[in-house]
């Protein structure tokens, strides 16, 4: 089962956080099943970048950004070479860290 750490994230996971979950499973899921609020304003649709994160390690592993989620990371605040929206990352059996950024585009924080 693939391991997934979180880096510690002022708001969001202070403390940081080492969680597992089946291969197939969705990256904010996960998150939103261990109590790590990531935001997530489109409800998962890859219509937005609220769920942005960047894969410290591990990206490799994962298939390939589809060109709407390539697209619609052009709009992330602090966009990285292996920056992903969350609901679109589907674990595979390889481990990763994951960085949440600080900000997102969002002016507004949305409570799910």
């Amino acid at each position: 089962m693939p391991q997934i750490v979180i880096l510690p994230h002022a708001q969001l996971c202070p403390e940081g956080a080492v969680l597992e979950a089946p291969a197939g499973s969705s990256l904010c899921e996960i998150m939103l099943d261990n109590e790590i609020e990531i935001e997530h304003a489109c409800e998962r649709s890859c219509a937005c970048t609220t769920c942005h994160v960047i894969i410290r390690e591990g990206a490799a592993s994962l298939e390939q950004p589809s060109e709407a989620e390539e697209d619609m990371l052009d709009k992330a605040w602090g966009l990285e070479a292996d920056s992903r929206l969350s609901c679109q990352v589907v674990l595979r059996e390889s481990d990763l860290v994951v960085e949440i950024p600080r900000y997102t585009i969002n002016h507004a924080r949305e409570n799910h």
